[in-house]
């Protein structure tokens, strides 16, 4: 069986060498920070049921994120805000993210696996992977860590606007979403460059 080039790459390192995952959350929402999770596992010490975390179920998700923060060798959370956001696009905002939160480690990764097709601007030795977060443990553990952080901070903000309903679409474009927007219109937390928070605040 061929082995993709992520596999090569983690095969021809020591054993203990550090191997970061990355993973974003929040590029669709039409509100709130997109934020990534940098991972680093233990290999003494496997964590059984890691997976992509839009497959997991939030009581599995927030399981996993609490053994991951206490077994794990590193874990850290990066951040963009939604000014960020307008200013630079979603795209380059996730990569800020991604950089920060890896940054944010403290460690000196040996290698960088980042989900998806393009990688930030950084110094780090590093492979963006397809579908990383089912097929790269490490990955997929950045992926649970960033999506139970995302939805407790977007939770925290549907107490400073319980009327747009954070707590149960997280920022996403739903249909009670779109309603409260045209109702109460546009939060500091909203995304203005996004296209239906542009509607309203030109009145369409």
């Amino acid at each position: 069986m061929k082995l993709d080039d992520w596999e090569l790459a983690v095969a021809g390192l020591p054993a203990d060498a550090c191997i970061v995952g990355v993973d974003e959350v929040g590029r669709g929402p039409l509100a709130g920070d997109v934020v990534a999770a940098a991972a680093v596992l233990d290999s003494n010490d496997l964590i059984e049921g890691l997976a992509d975390s839009k497959k997991l179920t939030a009581k599995r998700r927030e399981a996993l994120s609490e053994q991951l923060y206490l077994r794990a060798r590193g874990v850290a959370l990066g951040r963009a805000t939604p000014g960020e956001i307008d200013e630079l696009n979603i795209l380059q905002a996730s990569l800020l993210a991604m950089a920060r939160a890896v940054d944010a480690l403290g460690l000196t990764p040996d290698l960088v696996l980042v989900d998806g097709r393009q990688l930030p601007r950084w110094g780090y030795r590093s492979i963006a992977v397809i579908k990383g977060d089912s097929r790269v443990p490490e990955i997929a553990a950045a992926s649970i860590i960033a999506k139970v952080a995302r939805d407790q901070y977007m939770c925290e903000q549907h107490e400073r606007w319980p009327m747009y309903g954070f707590d149960a679409h997280k920022g996403y474009p739903t249909a009670a979403h779109l309603a409260a927007l045209r109702d109460h219109g546009v939060t500091p937390l909203h995304r203005r460059s996004f296209a239906p928070v542009r509607a309203v605040i030109g009145g369409n």
